[in-house]
């Protein structure tokens, strides 16, 4: 039966990849007789520009003649064959083109699927309520830091003139901590500087002169 209706060919169909490395295979080939032609025909060239008119001169012009026009034979060939190299070729880019383009779509379209699925499930109303939950416990958190920063028992306010009298005071005392440190003794009770102008400002009455008598003894 096979041998009188013939049998489906497993082989398979060539590729326009494979048709354009035939070619190129062929092209390959009119290159390698071109470039002997051209070979002999330099050796003509040379033979005939050597010799004398007659009937040797002209045999050779008649071969020379013959493999010029072999030669314009093949290069016809050879461009007939190169173009329809290049036209495979740019088919073949043209379905390249296509089929990562088709590649593109079929990825554009399983991302849109699953961007869809994913946020079908998504719950706006609940997310607009948990951030309504967050920022109520954030209001609830600054209340309490708030809360637990409050001072006890410091005035609300002080005047400048209750500054500037603090200020001098911690200056005379540190003055006085200075001077025990070097002497051992306050300056005010030295008996050369009992006069009443070297009294610090912190005692508030004036010696006498029996209580200074005292103090200097």
């Amino acid at each position: 039966m096979n041998r009188l209706f013939g049998s489906k060919s497993t082989v398979p169909k060539p590729s326009l990849n494979d048709a354009v490395k035939n070619i190129d295979e062929r092209v390959g080939a009119l290159d390698v007789k071109l470039t002997k032609i051209n070979a002999e025909l330099s050796t003509y060239q040379q033979k005939i520009s050597r010799m004398r008119d007659g009937p040797g001169k002209n045999a050779l012009k008649q071969k020379a003649l013959k493999l010029l026009r072999q030669r314009k034979q093949i290069e016809a060939q050879k461009d007939q064959l190169e173009n329809q190299s290049w036209n495979m070729t740019q088919a073949q880019m043209t379905t390249d083109n296509l089929q990562n383009t088709m590649i593109t779509v079929d990825a554009m379209k399983t991302a849109n699927k699953t961007l869809k699925q994913t946020y079908g499930k998504i719950d706006i109303d609940k997310i607009e309520s948990l951030q309504d939950e967050m920022l109520d416990l954030i209001d609830k958190s600054n209340e309490l830091q708030e809360a637990l920063s409050t001072s006890y028992d410091v005035p609300d306010d002080i005047s400048e003139s209750e500054l500037d009298a603090e200020l001098d005071a911690l200056g005379e005392e540190m003055d006085y901590e200075n001077e025990l440190a070097e002497s051992g003794v306050p300056s005010y009770l030295n008996s050369d500087a009992l006069g009443t102008d070297n009294l610090p400002t912190f005692i508030d009455e004036q010696p006498t002169e029996e209580s200074a008598a005292k103090i200097a003894n």
